[in-house]
Parts: structure tokens; sequence; C-alpha cells
């Protein structure tokens, strides 16, 4: 029998036709409602997804012949992963695809904020020649903590290896330490660090705990990375710290202002006042959540997932 595989968002052509090459029939529909995808979903036994939309259990309920989800990106959370596991459906997602693509953006973001290159550049460009304004920190002898030490976490650390750094960890399973980081607990990670980088996915254990209390946790000033997700942190307590000096200066990729409302801050005037501080700030590097948006990462993602269903399903 055919296996046919539909697929909700663009990807790398990688992708499409690595899953033909395993026998699949690869259909695409970019601009359907849920509702109509619902309608048609029990013909297929695939379903490549990025983040259009949420796997929801009504959704889920629609689906008669799905064998797999295939979310090509790190992250499950806007699918349902507990109720899809109980109707055997199979998730796959393909951190090992970006992880390196990360790695290597969280350590651009944190030798930018401590060089102050992003305001030295806008100085510079306005004919301001001011050396001792930026005058930059050195990476070597501090202490950096990562928290969440997966595929991620991972990728930064191994990134790390060529500075002075000690590296350790935070991460709710045990024995995740490798020879790039030694795991400790909570007390030791926030009384050692002096910056911490953010690697954890989006979970109820993980929404908004970077808050006020968690940040004050910390015994010294921190610099403070987030490639992992948005809602993971509580921006306004972020920006709190910033003002007191608790955290030092930040890089976010990812902010609790995310996807179809983000543009609408712009042209709303209830912009939250906790935004409008990081667009000014001179200690925070902003980006829009392309840590792992590489062209690299585009085509690793892509060969992860076809690799990962040819070794399920072939």
């Amino acid at each position: 029998m055919t296996q046919k595989v539909l697929f909700l968002d663009s990807n790398h052509p990688l992708l499409k036709k690595g899953l033909e090459n395993l026998g699949y029939i690869c259909d695409e529909d970019f601009t359907s409602s849920k509702e109509r995808i619902e309608n048609k979903i029990k013909e297929y036994q695939g379903l490549v997804i990025r983040s259009r939309f949420t796997i929801d259990k009504t959704f889920i309920d629609s689906t008669k012949n799905l064998k797999f989800i295939a979310r090509v990106g790190a992250g499950l959370e806007n699918i349902d992963v507990d109720y899809a596991t109980s109707k055997n459906i199979q998730l796959i997602a393909a951190p090992e695809g970006n992880r390196n693509a990360v790695g290597e953006h969280a350590l651009g973001m944190l030798l930018s904020l401590f060089n102050k290159l992003n305001k030295a550049d806008k100085e510079v460009r306005l004919g301001k020649w001011l050396r001792e304004d930026n005058r930059g920190l050195e990476l070597d002898g501090k202490t950096v903590g990562i928290i969440g030490y997966g595929n991620m976490g991972k990728a930064f650390a191994k990134k790390l290896q060529g500075f002075d750094v000690e590296i350790l960890c935070y991460d709710i399973k045990p024995n995740v330490g490798d020879d790039n980081c030694k795991q400790v607990t909570l007390s030791e990670f926030q009384a050692k660090t002096d910056v911490v980088s953010l690697h954890t996915p989006q979970t109820p254990l993980t929404l908004n705990m970077v808050n006020i209390d968690f940040i004050n946790a910390f015994q010294k000033p921190i610099w403070f990375i987030n490639t992992a997700r948005g809602k993971s942190a509580v921006t306004k307590d972020l920006v709190d710290a910033l003002k007191s000096g608790k955290i030092l200066g930040a890089g976010l990729d990812v902010l609790e202002y995310e996807k179809s409302s983000f543009e609408n801050l712009f042209t709303n005037k209830n912009m939250p006042e906790a935004f409008q501080y990081l667009i000014k700030a001179e200690n925070v590097i902003l980006s829009p959540h392309v840590a792992g948006w590489t062209i690299e990462s585009n085509e690793k993602l892509a060969q992860t997932i076809v690799d990962k269903v040819e070794a399920n399903f072939s």
C-alpha cells in the first residue's frame, strides 16, 4: 500500500525528495484552515509540520491512519504529545539538525554583549569614536552556566571549549554532564555562574521559570542568554533585573511576544512597557528566533527527519 505524507509548511526541498525516495507520496497544503486539514488528514500516514498550528486532541481524533508526525524543529510543544502517543502516533523532532547553529548564535550574542559590538557599531556610524565607553570584557576566567543540557546545551558547551572558562550545567535529568560541562545542583549553579544560557524546551516546568525570584537567587550579577523559548522568561522581571544591575546584559533570540502578535506591538498603542525598555537598552541584543535558522541547519533539519523516518518506518 502506498504511503502518503502531508506537508503543512514549506521546508528544504531535500525533505520532500528524501521521503519520495523512500516511497512516500508527498502532498503540500500551506494555506487551508485547520478544519479543512482535519477533514482530509485521514488519507495520510505521515504529517510534516513546523509551527503553523497546534496539533491538539481534536486534530488527532480526526486522523485514522497517521503513523507519524514530524516537526521540522527542535521541540514538540505545539503537539499534544501524550495524546498522540496514546494513539500510537510516533513523534519525530530534529534537534540534531540545528544544535550547532544555536550553539554558534548563543556564543555570538555573548561575545557581542561582552564587547559592546552593537553599541560601538551604531556610534561609529554616527561619527562617534568612544573608545573608553566601549571597553569590553573578556570571557576567559568566567563561569558559564547552561540550563538544560540536551542537544542545544551540549552544542553551546562545545563551542566554549576554546575559552578558559568553567562550564556548569543544571538539568532536571541526572547524569547528563560530560567532559565539556560539569553538572551541579541549582544552589551551586546560582552561587558560581557569571553567564546563564537557557537551552530548555517549553514545558509546564519551564514556563515562566526565569522570574524575579529565580534571578535574585544568583549570588553574582549575571549575563543572560535565551535562545530557547520566550515564555520561559518573564519579560517584566528580566527588565527589572536589567534596571537594577542584577542582569548585566541580555541576548534574547526569543520573546514572549512572538509570531503573529509581534508585529502588532509596533502599531498598537499598548506596547508593553517592558518591551519598550528592551528595544532601547544598549546592553540588550535581540534577534527574531533565528538562532537555529541558518542555511546549513535548514538542510540538516530536513535530512534528520528523512533519516528518522527511514530508520523507523522503512
